[in-house]
């Protein structure tokens, strides 16, 4: 590939990447149907990987535990390990830096990497510099990579989503004058950026492929949607002058927050407020931690089936970071939304962050005494654990705040 001139932009994606790892650190499970999700002993959850091998028994990713058991009976299910995963997409990171200018994670499983001022150090083309990446991850983690590579961030994606998945080698080359011949026959929703929701839109309007979607007039499309119109435009004809950016996650936060899935459904308002109370309680610790208050507080529910859900969102008073005072509004916020069915994901997230070591002081403002009584209590889940100390509440049925200490990111460490 000579790309004299050009950017060399590669995306790297770890196939079925918990299962991968799961089952490189158990290799007796080689040659072996292999899932991770929920919990085995209840059979509860959703699958969240599948190894190759399962797939080809029907398996598919977030489909139910149960399904995925009923058509593979000898299905091996493992509990996920979210932390060993953390731990070995930063060692994938590592390796890749090795090769790169820069590499920036897009997912815990996917990594953009800019070579063109390396590629000449590695006595390669590209493509053969993408073989020995595979290689060394492979060697190294037991993962296998799948490699796009292109002139740009979004031809890359694209490149590895459309053609490297989908090849015995796991490598393609999707150069920029190739975008019309072959990217444009692509279906619609096979383009970086359009989800489920927006290839209905784009349906609707009669574009059911990258090339409709490309041919349609730019001024079309923003008339629609605005700058996000031509952004849709220009990556169907490859466009995209983003640069690859380590680090590109460690900005400035605009909100913070925190949601779970719940083990069963909650139908009663007493359980959901005790979960609303939990997560307050964390969301206000994690401000706390960054130094920041909120004012805009959203509450989000899902319901059971995942048949219902709402986000509503309000300004408080003044910028807080107290639980009692998140917890409260939240709780408002979702009894008035609420139309009392069953609920199984909940969340909260506070936004209009602003610093918290300096702030206007109201009449009777309890936010002094909260924040100190609060920073002990801080000071005593950093030194014996979040589980250390909770509420009474969470001690009952409905409670997840120890189940929650033992997990990241909803699934166990």
């Amino acid at each position: 590939m000579n790309h004299s001139g050009s950017r060399i932009v590669m995306m790297a994606d770890m196939q079925s990447f918990y299962a991968s790892v799961e089952k490189a650190c158990r290799p007796e499970t080689a040659g072996k149907p292999v899932v991770v999700a929920g919990d085995p002993k209840i059979r509860s959850g959703i699958v969240l990987a599948a190894c190759p091998i399962a797939k080809r028994y029907g398996v598919t990713t977030a489909e139910r535990l149960g399904e995925a058991l009923n058509k593979c009976a000898d299905l091996i299910v493992v509990r996920p390990r979210m932390q060993t995963y953390i731990d070995v997409s930063m060692q994938i990171t590592r390796i890749l830096e090795r090769y790169a200018d820069a590499v920036e994670p897009f997912s815990i499983d996917e990594q953009f990497c800019e070579l063109t001022g390396s590629l000449h150090l590695h006595g390669g083309d590209a493509e053969e510099t993408a073989r020995r990446m595979q290689r060394e991850i492979l060697e190294k983690t037991g993962v296998y990579a799948r490699v796009g590579i292109s002139d740009n961030k979004v031809l890359a994606k694209m490149s590895c989503d459309q053609f490297a998945k989908k090849n015995a080698a796991g490598v393609y080359i999707l150069r920029k004058a190739e975008v019309e011949e072959k990217l444009w026959k692509v279906p619609v929703q096979g383009m970086f950026g359009v989800g489920s929701r927006m290839m209905r839109h784009l349906n609707r309007m009669g574009i059911y492929t990258i090339g409709d979607l490309a041919r349609t007039p730019v001024e079309t499309l923003k008339r629609k949607w605005g700058i996000n119109g031509e952004v849709l435009w220009r990556i169907a004809h490859g466009i995209d002058d983003s640069p690859v950016t380590p680090g590109t996650h460690e900005g400035a936060q605009q909100a913070i927050g925190h949601g779970m899935t719940l083990p069963r459904d909650y139908a009663e308002a007493r359980d959901i407020e005790t979960v609303l109370l939990e997560l307050s309680e964390e969301v206000c610790r994690r401000c706390r931690f960054r130094g920041v208050m909120g004012r805009v507080l959203s509450v989000g529910c899902t319901g059971a089936g995942f048949e219902f859900g709402f986000s509503r969102q309000t300004t408080l008073l003044m910028p807080t970071q107290v639980t009692n005072h998140v917890y409260r509004a939240a709780k408002e916020l979702f009894r008035v939304h609420w139309d009392g069915r069953p609920v199984r994901q909940v969340s909260i997230a506070l936004g209009g962050l602003v610093r918290d070591d300096t702030y206007q002081l109201e009449i009777d403002d309890e936010r002094e005494t909260y924040r100190a009584l609060e920073r002990a209590t801080d000071g005593i889940k950093a030194r014996f654990g979040v589980s250390s100390l909770v509420r009474a509440v969470s001690a009952g049925l409905a409670g997840q705040a120890y189940g929650r200490a033992a997990k990241i990111g909803g699934h166990y460490k």
